[in-house]
């Protein structure tokens, strides 16, 4: 073999070393792009779900008074017939 041989191939070789860093380099890239996508996702689920049960407090907290004025209601009327 040849010096010119063996700078030929050297060359390949480096060139094939290259390509497989770029190609890991480019799956490592979207791979994080997928992760921070399954992030951002997995975060507004979690805030979905926050304002759903905030939303659901106050829609119990509402009822809650109503039943306790209803009860009141029941009571200052009974108390205003003498029992």
């Amino acid at each position: 073999m040849t010096i010119d041989t063996l700078n030929s191939m050297a060359q390949v070789i480096d060139s094939m070393e290259n390509a497989v860093k770029l190609r890991n380099q480019a799956r490592a890239e979207k791979r994080a792009e997928e992760a921070e996508q399954a992030k951002k996702a997995f975060q507004q689920k979690l805030m979905l779900a926050a304002a759903s049960k905030t939303e659901l407090d106050g829609m119990a907290s509402k009822a809650k008074g109503s039943q306790d004025a209803v009860v009141r209601d029941q009571l200052m009327g009974l108390m205003m017939a003498g029992f």
